[in-house]
């Protein structure tokens, strides 16, 4: 275990170029692992990460000192003092371990015939994650996000996902157009307009959903090529939802319909 106690030094310097900047860590095709519970689900799915970074007080915390043992001798461990460690945290309560390590390799090939998760221009990192979190805990085993959605790796979005990065299969940058048209079974777009309740649906088939941003909604190609439009009844005065809410919704509403 390497101490370091000053902020000259060579690894916090990178450290906090890879906590602070998405550049960086894009260039670096690394990822940041914040709090014991990723760096769990991280180390149980991929392995030993390239670096565990531990503080002072973190190593009084029984899980990180657990953690700590499973990567003696096989991954660096560096020991920040407290106040050093908090300059690299991004929780306002500083969780005492985070690591690094690579973004996991490519998802592989696009599936064209199971139930899948779209994303159409969500940028708001925390919906991204939400959305993922529950995309996982439903059973949609694949996500494609378009390139004008929040980086899937970038640390607001692992900690808002809690782990379900390493339990589905990510696709970014993707074609979304090209992949509704090509979908085997049925696209569904969620539409305030759509004269189809969402609970009169039939979603006991494969199936892709697609949420868009709050503000743009998916996008008039992608609705276009949907075979299905539903609208999430609302019988209170608000007008819309939150897209992490909408999905977790529809989402359960497809877990609902298969269970009967």
């Amino acid at each position: 275990m390497k101490r370091v106690v000053s902020r000259d030094n060579a690894d916090f310097k990178l450290l906090k170029k890879l906590c602070h900047s998405g550049r960086d860590r894009r260039k670096s095709n690394k990822i940041v692992l914040e709090g014991a519970h990723l760096v769990d689900a991280y180390m149980q799915r991929l392995g030993l990460p390239e670096m565990v970074v531990v503080s002072e007080s973190g190593l009084g915390v029984a899980e990180i000192a657990g953690q700590l043992q499973y990567v003696a001798g096989e991954a660096p461990v560096i020991l920040l003092e407290d106040s050093l460690f908090s300059d690299l945290a991004s929780l306002e309560t500083p969780s005492g371990i985070m690591a690094v390590g690579p973004v996991p390799a490519d998802a592989g090939m696009i599936a064209y015939d199971r139930d899948s998760v779209a994303l159409d221009g969500v940028q708001d990192p925390g919906n991204v994650g939400s959305i993922l979190r529950s995309a996982a805990a439903a059973g949609f085993s694949q996500v494609l996000l378009s390139s004008d959605c929040a980086h899937a790796w970038s640390p607001k979005v692992l900690r808002s996902a809690m782990g379900a990065h390493f339990l589905i299969e990510i696709h970014e940058m993707c074609d979304l157009p090209s992949f509704v048209r090509s979908f085997s079974g049925q696209v569904v777009v969620t539409e305030v307009a759509a004269d189809r309740d969402l609970y009169a649906a039939d979603l006991r088939t494969p199936s892709a959903w697609v949420f868009g941003s709050e503000g743009r909604g998916v996008r008039p190609d992608v609705a276009a090529a949907a075979k299905t439009h539903v609208r999430i009844p609302m019988p209170g005065s608000t007008e819309s939802l939150n897209v992490a809410a909408a999905a977790a919704i529809c989402l359960f509403e497809t877990v609902r319909q298969r269970r009967n």
